[in-house]
């Protein structure tokens, strides 16, 4: 069960360590305390489900050796500054103060990494807004709000590759509530805003192509992404299409 978030306060804010490094494997944490059945600690490596990105999988291990599967991992507030872990009913009680050891399923991770940071290009190749979105581990997809036209699904294929093909870096930084508010074209989502709370918002660049808010976990450089392929565009509405992308 998911709590609410009256039932959290008492926690300090996660350190999220895939924000420091996205390329983490392994890392030691400290048991918080549980939130129903969830593992809270004082820094993760997982990335919670946010955004259209699904949480990561990996694994933890307790003082006793033991190993607990994680495939579940959620943000426990609006503002998302505190992590919960799912484990099996009745699991994650009684573990406060254990030093834990945390690993990653790196691949799975990776996967959805290069994932998003391709769909990042796509929202360049159409820059159009953008009504909804997805991540997952083979594909994903954006939907855009775009007038009546044809798009070309070979064009769109052949520019989202060569832009990949540039290699541009892909950092992150912080900027103000105030600075984003200054500049709300920086916001390409129109149903998804991003997390307010705690003063700053992390954008995203990707150097000369793209700069946009996102909590998510990025590639270094775009040519880590790989060959994508446009897998199928979709109508959902008049002025709705789906875009998918897969690697090819």
């Amino acid at each position: 069960m998911i709590p609410d978030t009256a039932e959290t306060p008492s926690f300090p804010a996660t350190r999220l360590l895939f924000r420091d490094d996205a390329y983490l494997l392994t890392a030691d944490a400290t048991v918080l305390g549980a939130a129903g059945d969830l593992l809270v600690l004082d820094a993760t490596l997982f990335y919670a489900a946010s955004g259209g990105q699904p949480a990561d999988h990996g694994r933890i291990t307790l003082e006793s050796g033991e190993e607990i599967p994680v495939t579940e991992v959620r943000f426990l507030d609006p503002a998302k500054t505190r992590i919960g872990h799912a484990l099996p009913p009745g699991r994650a009680a009684g573990l406060a103060g254990q030093s834990v050891r945390l690993a990653l399923d790196w691949e799975r991770r990776h996967r959805l990494m290069r994932v998003h940071t391709a769909l990042h290009l796509l929202s360049v190749v159409l820059p159009y807004p953008v009504t909804g979105g997805a991540v997952n581990v083979d594909d994903g997809r954006l939907d855009f709000d775009i007038p009546e036209a044809g798009l070309d699904r070979e064009a769109i294929e052949a520019e989202l590759n060569r832009l990949i093909a540039t290699d541009a870096a892909v950092t992150d930084r912080l900027i103000t509530d105030a600075e984003l508010d200054a500049n709300p074209g920086l916001v390409k989502t129109m149903s998804v805003q991003p997390p307010r709370g705690t003063g700053t918002v992390r954008l995203v660049e990707i150097a000369g192509l793209d700069l946009q808010p996102c909590g998510g976990t990025h590639v270094k450089r775009t040519g880590e992404i790989g060959r994508m392929a446009i897998s199928a565009i979709e109508k959902k509405g008049k002025l709705n299409r789906r875009v998918r992308i897969a690697f090819a």
